[in-house]
Formats: C-alpha cells, structure tokens, sequence
C-alpha cells in the first residue's frame, strides 16, 4: 500500500498561477490567432482514408456521402484532419483530459444517475491528455463553421465565438478560486446552466430551452425501444432497416463485421466484469434477445457498432445498450504521454475522468472476431435522456447561449483533470485569448472549407466514392 508520505505534494496556489504565466511566456494568448497550415501538411483526403482503412468497407461511402452534405458535416468527420494541424503548433503543455473532439454538437443535455438533467459532454472516442487549447479550438471553430451555415454574417459568427471562449475562460477563472472536491462536484444543472447566462434569456430562448429540457425527457430507453424494434413471432426484436439498422441475423458470417452472435454473447459477459460489482448485479436482471449492427454519427461511421436488446421482469422492461468500437484516439501520434493497451478502456477512463454524471452501464470489453481481428469496444445505455441542439434552427442569440453553455461546461470538464489555476493564470482577465481564438476560427473555418472542397474534388475523380442516405 502507498505511504501517504510518498504521494507527490501539490504544488501552492501561488506556484501554480506563475506556472500558468510561465506558460504565457513562451506561448503568448496572441499566437493562437490565424492559422496557416503547416508545409508539411498532408492531404485531408489521405488522412481521412487511413481512418476508413480500419473500418468496414461497405459502410465507409455513407461516411463520405454524409460529410459532404455540408462544410459543418464534414468538420464533425474531419476530427483526424484538425488533430494534424493542432499538433503542429506550438502548445501551452498546459495538460487535461481533452473530449477530443469538442465541437458543438458533442454537448447535450443528459441524465445523471440521479435522475436529474444535467449540460454535460457527451462523446468521448477521441478522448486523450493533452493541451487545454486544443479542445477550446475545435469548439471555437465550430461555432464559426455552424454560424457560416446558418448564413449570419461574419460579425455574428466572430460573437459566437468570443460568447463561447468568454464563458470559458470566466468559468475556468472562477473554478480557480474553488476548493478542490467544488470544482470535483461541479455540474451544471438546470439552475446552475440559468447563472452562466451573461443576460437573462429573452422570452422565445426561454421557451426552446424549456422545450429542448421536456423532449431530451422523452429519449429514454422506452422510447428507444418502441422505436428500434417490432413485435415478431420469437418476440420484441429489432426492426431491419438496412444499412443503418442489420439485425444480427442477417450479417452472422460476414467477416467484415469481426463478430458473429456467440461472440456478441460473449461480449455482454466479458464487459460486466469491467462493472462496479452492483452494476453488474443489476445488469444480471436482464437477459439478451437480440443484437443488430448500427450505423452512428458522421466521423464514427464504418466504426463497428451493435445495439443489444436486453428484457427484465417482462417485454415492458427493455434495455438497450450499445457497444461502440473504440480505436486510437486521432490525438494518439500527437499528444504524446501514457499509452493505452485498451482503447475502450481509454474511453472510459476519459469519459469519468471529465464528464460530471457518466452513464451507469459504461464500460468496456475486448473481443476477437471470426476474422481473428481483436477489437475494442466502450458499452454504453443507446439513449438515456438525451437532448441534442440542432444549431440550424437556432437565431444568433440562442447560438450565442449555447456557446456560453459549451464554453463553461468545457471549462468545468478541464478543470476535474487539469489544473485550473494555471490555466486561468494562462488566460488572464482580458479578452485576448478570445479575440485570438476568433482569428483563429475563422481561418480554420476557410482551411475546412479547402478541405471540404478537396473531399468532394476526390469523389468527382473516382478516388473515393460516396453514397448519400
């Protein structure tokens, strides 16, 4: 057992706000402004390609066919893309456990183990330790990108962004000053997300948060269950609607798919080991009937996905869990540190590590399929109270208050792995952090847009193909 003498001590608050303006020193909050794409860049084209390489042949033309829907659809592919670029630059060492890929559209509204609604991050396959400021960026230029797709002219895009790493910065100044199990407990519930607002809402605000907090209710796994499956003569299973929904059934034997239905068996029992034991107690409550194969997001398709359908007491009783794929993190050749030997393992990690109320079945498990392939996978309820913003609907005033929300909850996730004083000290009181990070947006929403034009310029010669759904 560990000596309590041997623990390293902390270092003092005063030691570490000066490592945060040590930090300043050699990189100044100006030089996040710009960007322009270092000489060695490689093709985006290529970079995405490596990632399609690993994943399942047949379903990597709906990934490309859904990134070119539009610039932002492919920002939300393109995580690899940025990865590159951001570990070309010169970074603070200003450490925490990054989301990976912190854009818009991975922060939600989500249900704490409590049962209470709570503004948290919500995807985390890229998750990994490294610079603060490279999550900050890839939320930043998000907001730009959704602002240029909505049509707001570029003084409304640049307020987005300075809205959301404003709240940042002022939420990480705050937590600063926190004790430490504070900042640890830290959630933003529905009375703390009304206090990170710089004015009240306005009336029509009001009511689409109201509304978006009463329809993330309605996302629960009943209402996944009512949609996902179909009564059958064997009993509730799951609905085909190929290829987004395949029943197990159908692609048992297909080697693409690395697992047939006695290695999908084996999975449920092999994740349950990676439960607390009372976990694993209730999940002995439910037995499998069904799995199917599902197609998910926009980067994470031709991932390997299943959704397994699990009974209680009677057919009213569902669970649905899915096992999602785990790869290397985009960030691993670039951010350097500890390694992971399990990469569903590293999620998971991440994911407790930063995230205020984590899912209550999260886990992990390790499988080798019938192409002799192993493969990690993260196990997690499919729908457990989740509200996601549709930015397309949102007028300049409403984005600008989901971009404080995301920037204080970013902030809030930093602070649990990272050090909160430094980073503050790093930021300072003034807006020049953020006024860099608007440059900064803005230039990587014009790279994105280059990068965008690049994929749909390899489609158009035959290098890739894409397929629309």
């Amino acid at each position: 057992m560990t000596s309590l003498s041997t623990l390293p001590s902390p270092l003092s608050a005063a030691a570490r706000a000066e490592a945060g303006r040590e930090a300043r020193r050699r990189v100044p909050r100006t030089a996040h402004a710009g960007f322009t794409p270092d000489e060695r860049r490689p093709d985006p084209v290529d970079v995405i390609e490596r990632q399609s390489a690993l994943r399942v042949p047949e379903l990597v033309p709906i990934r490309y066919g859904r990134m070119l829907e539009s610039p932002f659809r492919f920002y939300r592919g393109a995580a690899a893309v940025m990865a590159t670029d951001l570990g070309a630059l010169p970074d603070t060492g200003l450490r925490v456990q990054l989301c990976g890929d912190a854009h818009l559209l991975n922060f939600r509204l989500l249900a704490s183990p409590e049962r209470h609604l709570v503004f948290d991050i919500n995807d985390f396959d890229e998750t990994l330790p490294g610079p603060f400021e490279w999550d900050v960026k890839r939320l930043a230029a998000s907001f730009a990108i959704a602002g240029r797709a909505n049509g707001f002219p570029v003084r409304v895009q640049d307020t987005l962004v300075q809205e959301c790493v404003q709240s940042y910065r002022r939420r990480m100044r705050e937590l600063a000053g926190m004790r430490t199990l504070d900042v640890w407990y830290a959630r933003d519930d529905a009375a703390r997300m009304r206090s990170l607002f710089d004015s009240p809402p306005s009336k029509e605000a009001r009511r689409r948060i109201a509304e978006a907090s009463a329809q993330a209710r309605t996302h629960t796994q009943l209402q996944a269950f009512a949609k996902l499956t179909q009564v059958t003569a064997e009993g509730r299973r799951f609905t085909a609607d190929p290829p987004l929904i395949t029943p197990m059934r159908t692609v048992a034997g297909d080697t693409s798919y690395g697992l047939e239905e006695k290695d999908l068996q084996a999975m449920l029992e092999h994740y349950a080991r990676s439960l607390s034991s009372e976990r694993r107690h209730l999940l002995r409550n439910y037995r499998l009937v069904d799995m199917a194969r599902k197609v998910v997001g926009v980067g994470s398709v031709g991932t390997r996905c299943w959704i397994l359908l699990l009974l209680g007491r009677d057919v009213d009783d569902p669970l649905v869990l899915q096992a999602k794929e785990a790869q290397e993190s985009v960030l691993g050749p670039l951010a350097g540190g500890e390694g992971y030997d399990h990469q569903g393992r590293r999620v998971v990690s991440g994911q407790r590590l930063i995230q205020s109320a984590s899912d209550i079945f999260l886990g992990w498990t390790r499988e080798t399929g019938i192409d002799g392939q192993a493969r990690d996978f993260y196990v997690r309820q499919l729908r457990d109270w989740k509200g996601i913003a549709r930015p397309e609907t949102m007028d300049p005033d409403l984005l600008a208050l989901f971009g404080q929300l995301c920037g204080a909850g970013l902030a809030r996730a930093h602070a649990r792995s990272g050090d909160p004083v430094a980073i503050a000290s790093y930021l300072g009181g003034s807006d020049r952090f953020d006024r860099a990070l608007i440059s900064f947006a803005q230039a990587y929403a014009d790279q994105n847009e280059r990068d965008f034009a690049a994929l749909g310029e390899a489609v158009r010669a035959g290098r890739v193909t894409a397929r629309s759904m």
